[in-house]
């Protein structure tokens, strides 16, 4: 058959929904779904329904259900379940500013990404960068993942979100006056294939507030090189950022495997809202659940080792 515009060969697919081509592969032979169609080389061609509904399957197997239970449910009973796991609306900071989280993420579905940057920028001004951060941006990202995984939100609209949201960090962490002396050196980055960095950003604002020196490798870095990087630099904090793009096997070998690597001097901290980390007993490491923990965490560290 012709491939039409709103479908999707399976590396794209694999792409748009972190599930690795053999596991679509292994779905369909067992449990009939998905079912692509093939194009005129024989290649799969998904259509995008069946994109939204792996989109949902994947947010769900990382809430703990298994394949066999979902994958034969309809669209709609998925929505459903992913829709009552999704967190309240955010209030706090934003409400006390007038502001709705809901009016940023209508401004990203309508591709209003310069209005966007201006309301962003103003509630930076208003409520500052650490209540900007946690009051503005990890809702506002909430909400964008919700919308990208009902399929409210196209690749692109998502992208722009994510320039848009990065400037703003970027810019606003420059602007930081530099630590005193001998601060804290923490290593930001993420496991191989772990493509979202605005949590990265996000943990990188805090760190820097509490006077830390941060280096940040981006997104996406191998083991060994994280575990090189650590000893090169002497870092004293690794921080992982770890969302559910990666399955809990991948998350729980990564950050294993840093752990056992890591010179003796360096902490190991994850921050980030990979359902895997609220599941697993991470022995040796720091696990962060809220930003806002950064600060306490590192008073503690700065005890511990003034104590040493």
């Amino acid at each position: 058959m012709a491939r039409d515009s709103n479908s999707l060969n399976i590396a794209a697919v694999e792409r748009d929904t972190g599930l690795s081509k053999d596991t679509l592969r292994v779905w369909e032979r067992r449990y009939g779904f998905p079912a692509p169609s093939r194009d005129r080389g024989g290649q799969r061609i998904y259509v995008a329904a069946d994109v939204e509904k792996l989109r949902l399957v994947r947010r769900l197997l990382d809430c703990g259900y298994r394949p066999g239970k979902i994958l034969g449910q309809p669209l709609e009973r998925l929505r459903d379940l992913a829709a009552a796991m999704a967190p309240p609306p955010a209030h706090g900071d934003a409400a006390r500013l007038g502001l709705d989280i809901g009016m940023f993420l209508g401004l990203v579905q309508t591709q209003r990404i310069e209005e966007l940057r201006r309301q962003l920028s103003q509630a930076l001004l208003g409520l500052g960068l650490a209540r900007f951060v946690a009051g503005i941006v990890a809702p506002l990202n909430a909400r964008v993942g919700e919308a990208w995984a009902r399929g409210g939100l196209k690749v692109f609209e998502e992208h722009l979100y994510t320039e848009a949201i990065q400037g703003i960090l970027r810019n606003a962490i420059g602007g930081i006056p530099r630590p005193g002396i001998n601060p804290p050196l923490v290593l930001l980055t993420t496991l191989p294939r772990e493509p979202h960095g605005i949590g990265l950003l996000m943990a990188e604002a805090f760190f820097a507030l509490e006077g830390c020196r941060c280096i940040s490798l981006g997104v996406q870095t191998p083991v060994p090189d994280i575990v090189s990087a650590a000893r090169i630099q002497r870092a004293d904090i690794v921080a992982l950022s770890c969302s559910n793009a990666l399955n809990a096997a991948s998350v729980l070998e990564g950050i294993t495997g840093v752990r056992e690597q890591l010179p003796e001097h360096s902490a190991l901290w994850v921050g980030g809202d990979c359902s895997a980390l609220e599941r697993s007993n991470l022995e040796g490491v720091t696990r962060l659940r809220l930003l806002t923990e950064i600060g306490p965490a590192l008073a503690r560290w700065r005890k511990t080792r003034a104590d040493g």
